[in-house]
């Protein structure tokens, strides 16, 4: 038994580097999309009086985070066709991850990758926004989103860690997920 869980996990450990891999051949190729989760946080949430416009009450990056966030943009300047354009959440931790990969005047705050709301109509409206903003991208660089585990979540149907790239593209039910990029 004890053999079997070995050559498994052996099996599977090569997995997370090959899809990382073909990220990067996809965001060399450039065009495509790329929802991205924030670096790193101090972890816990945001708590429930979270003023979008007041990062004392948000949940921040960590220094750890800061230090992520750079290191992706060292890789994605390094390894990925240009980028075209970044939208990021209004909220502090996006908008950082985003100015600190992408550079501080690169980036477009983009309200519908907030934390998605609890009312059913204005979620609906927020993801409709985002999926239209995927539909209609067609250029040669690369477009990439920031924002926050339960977008990415509602969107492709499967969750993402701090800092993960998962390159998306149109699909009849929503966003299908064309490989993922890791970033320790």
């Amino acid at each position: 038994m004890l053999r079997l869980c070995l050559v498994t996990l052996a099996l599977l450990t090569p997995l997370p580097a090959m899809a990382t891999e073909a990220g990067w051949a996809l965001l060399r190729a450039g065009g495509q999309v790329v929802l991205m989760r924030h670096a790193k946080t101090f972890g816990g949430g945001d708590p429930a009086t979270v003023d979008v416009e007041d990062c004392r009450t948000q949940s921040n990056l960590s220094e750890r985070g800061r230090l992520q966030a750079r290191r992706m943009g060292a890789l994605i300047a390094a390894r990925a066709a240009p980028t075209e354009r970044a939208l990021a959440s209004r909220y502090c931790r996006t908008l950082e991850t985003a100015e600190l990969v992408f550079g501080e005047s690169r980036v477009e705050p983009f309200a519908p990758l907030d934390p998605l709301p609890d009312d059913a109509a204005a979620r609906s409206a927020a993801l409709a926004e985002i999926r239209g903003v995927v539909d209609a991208y067609s250029g040669r660089g690369n477009l990439f989103l920031v924002t926050h585990l339960s977008t990415i979540e509602a969107l492709v149907g499967a969750p993402a860690r701090e800092g993960e790239a998962v390159i998306v593209r149109p699909a009849a039910d929503g966003l299908g997920v064309m490989a993922r990029i890791v970033f320790n």
